[in-house]
């Protein structure tokens, strides 16, 4: 194993990296960007939500059976508890819980960290995500007003120090089950690509925008190369921006920052041993 393996971090050292990266990158990136352009209509105000309640409704009622199939086979495949609450950012930057039924398994390793997500998730698990069977919950978030239809994907709290100024205006908007690209047939494969689309999509919120972006979301979901990619959970942690001003995850840091989060856990642990 490589001395400075990024693969191999602990998590207080990943999220060390992520703040000397907004650090050092976020003040020059800001000053050269542009705020982002949300337009406030009665359809943003109050269209949208009166859409979300009505189809809300009627999926949360036509897939409680699939949701009760879920839950026993979810039961036997990873036990008790089912379900798994997490902390999620909604409009405004404000705090929401999600409720989503179990597909991993807690799995440790030697240091008692989680291990990654493709490293724990179940065989079910991996059906479970790549039919997007784990979104269906979802709808109880959006009857209950956190979440729409169509939005951003919501993204953990960690993640917020991190946004450039003009990606943090995803939150002009509510998350939601998805936000397709509008090209269904290319999936968003980095950080990058989906902040972007998320922008466009606050940029462009109109009725005839959520028309068309549902359309593309069936599609979107049940295109295999997307669930493909979707569901192999590859991505990583968002962990800041390269030079250039573009979201990038950990295998794309420079070694640089590597090299400094082992040599401080290193001078950390010297000091306790002193």
């Amino acid at each position: 194993m490589e001395k400075y393996d990024r693969y191999n971090m602990t998590q207080a050292m990943r999220w060390q990296v992520a703040d000397w990266l907004s650090e050092d990158r976020l003040p020059g990136i800001n000053a050269a960007q542009e705020e982002v352009r949300f337009r406030e209509t009665f359809y943003t105000r109050y269209g949208k939500r009166m859409l979300d309640i009505v189809i809300s409704l009627i999926a949360v009622t036509v897939t409680l059976p699939i949701n009760l199939i879920i839950g026993v086979i979810t039961f036997f495949d990873v036990g008790r508890p089912i379900f798994f609450f997490q902390e999620r950012v909604g409009r405004d930057r404000k705090i929401f819980r999600i409720v989503k039924f179990r597909n991993m398994r807690n799995t440790v390793d030697e240091r008692g960290e989680l291990l990654p997500a493709n490293k724990r998730v179940t065989k079910w698990g991996k059906i479970v995500r790549k039919t997007s069977m784990d979104e269906l919950m979802n709808f109880f978030s959006i009857l209950k007003g956190d979440m729409s239809v169509i939005g951003p994907r919501p993204l953990v709290p960690q993640y917020l120090s991190r946004y450039s100024k003009r990606h943090l205006g995803r939150y002009r908007v509510k998350p939601g089950l998805e936000c397709p690209p509008r090209d269904y047939r290319t999936p968003l494969r980095s950080w990058n690509d989906q902040f972007e689309n998320d922008i466009w999509y606050v940029e462009h919120l109109t009725f005839k925008t959520d028309v068309m972006q549902v359309i593309n979301l069936f599609r979107f979901t049940f295109n295999r190369k997307n669930s493909a990619v979707r569901s192999a959970a590859a991505r990583g942690d968002f962990m800041g921006y390269n030079e250039q001003g573009e979201a990038i995850n950990l295998s794309m840091v420079p070694e640089e920052y590597i090299i400094r989060a082992y040599e401080s856990e290193e001078l950390k642990e010297d000091k306790q041993n002193a």
